[in-house]
């Protein structure tokens, strides 16, 4: 089975042991995870994707995760799905940049960190784990979902628009444009920053860099716009351009196409120009998203993973890693308590704790550090990043050696989320008292 076939969803009632929705990287993920462990999965995902996949430069904490599924990063890069990201550089208009790159120390002892990190080709990796899906007791059924059928606030069973799938427990990676199950159970979701509109496009390159790179040139009172440019094959490099739905709206109305405003954004940069002059770019995708995070996203037999739970902002590079990280947990805690056939209360809690406090942790800080002018303009855009980056690298790698999973360990790494992000929130107060005064004077 390719990954570009699809498999005609049964037209009579079918059962199974975990019924996921979403094939994207948490529902895979989830589904892997589950099979492995010997339970029949059928994994329903939608006919045609909303979206072409984006979301390309890892974090530090992915390779682990990815290794975990059965693909180390050795074998993505030998299978050219993948390059080494071994640093990320911020690049200013005016010449002047910032390279923040992991302390060589951390790799050695006591914490024997992995220093190295990758950029990945979404498309390649979704087939490399749609062959490992297909190699393991995953049906992948491609259909649209219709309806939940639920009793309360347990699911009995998912009807799409030819069959009927019943199972003892479920998992909604349905992504962030659905969220099947937080629109069914109409669960709080927590905003962050305003609604933001992604465009980007792909280039071909004959000699591959090694780094993420991000182009900024904000305005002093400006919220913050940025372009990223990622090589994610030896052959390929991404390049994108983020920026307010507000902002975009406006230039629409000047009668600019989304093309076009594309190209003026990447004109700004000396590095684009050749690209533009030689029209080396594909014509470009679009989509816009919230930064946000459900409350109470795990129910008596059912637990929402992946962007269907949080959506944490692409600057953070973290989009990947909460996916893995969030599909691996959820089918952990359905193999705990498959037996027991229900989610206890304390199970759900720290689950859905976990989730949120991330997600907080992620946006707040990168809303507040970068994305907003008072810190940004107080310290310059290359030390703002450095207070963001720290705290936020070494709290992933917090989580992944903590693995926290009862009360205990959930408290304390909310604890540490929490301390982090009330510093943030104090130092950003400061900042912004400080230039209202100065506006003043």
């Amino acid at each position: 089975m390719s990954d570009s076939e699809p498999i005609s969803a049964p037209k009579s009632d079918t059962v199974c042991d975990v019924t996921v929705l979403g094939g994207g990287l948490a529902g895979k993920a989830a589904a892997l995870h589950l099979a492995k462990a010997g339970l029949e999965v059928i994994c329903i995902e939608p006919v045609e994707t909303v979206r072409p996949p984006v979301g390309e430069s890892l974090d530090w904490s992915a390779p682990e995760l990815l290794k975990a599924l059965g693909l180390p990063m050795e074998h993505l890069i030998s299978e050219q799905a993948a390059t080494w990201k071994r640093h990320v550089v911020v690049k200013m208009r005016d010449g002047s940049s910032a390279d923040y790159i992991p302390t060589p120390w951390l790799g050695g002892a006591p914490f024997y960190i992995e220093l190295r990190t990758l950029h990945v080709d979404r498309v390649r990796l979704d087939q490399e784990l749609a062959k490992m899906v297909d190699g393991q007791n995953v049906t992948l059924v491609r259909d649209k979902i219709v309806r939940v059928e639920r009793q309360g606030k347990r699911i009995l069973s998912v009807h799409t628009a030819r069959g009927r799938f019943s199972s003892p427990w479920f998992i909604d990676a349905s992504g962030f444009s659905s969220s099947l199950l937080g629109r069914e159970f109409n669960l709080p979701a927590i905003q962050h920053g305003p609604a933001k509109v992604a465009v980007w496009t792909y280039y071909p390159v004959s000699d591959p860099i090694d780094g993420t790179t991000l182009y900024m040139d904000p305005m002093p009172a400006e919220y913050l716009d940025w372009i990223w440019e990622i090589p994610i094959n030896p052959q390929t490099v991404g390049v994108g351009y983020v920026t307010t739905g507000q902002r975009m709206k406006a230039m629409r109305e000047q009668g600019l196409a989304v093309e076009d405003i594309f190209q003026q954004q990447l004109m700004r940069f000396p590095r684009f120009e050749p690209l533009l002059q030689a029209g080396a770019l594909d014509a470009p995708s679009v989509t816009s998203f919230r930064c946000r995070v459900y409350r109470g996203v795990a129910g008596p037999n059912w637990l929402i993973a992946g962007e269907a739970a949080s959506m944490v902002d692409p600057m953070t590079s973290n989009g990947v890693t909460a996916a893995l990280r969030q599909g691996a947990e959820a089918s952990r805690l359905i193999l705990r308590h498959r037996k027991r056939g229900t989610l206890p209360a304390r199970a759900r809690m720290c689950y859905g704790s976990r989730v949120v406090q991330m997600a907080k942790f992620f946006n707040d800080g990168i809303e507040k550090i970068i994305y907003e002018p008072p810190v940004r303009n107080r310290m310059g855009l290359g030390s703002s990043g450095t207070v963001y980056t720290s705290p936020a690298w070494s709290l992933n790698v917090v989580y992944g050696r903590l693995r926290p999973d009862g009360i205990f360990s959930t408290l304390f790494l909310g604890l540490l989320l929490g301390f982090f992000r009330m510093s943030a929130w104090i130092f950003y107060q400061l900042c912004k008292r400080l230039m209202r005064q100065e506006s003043r004077s």
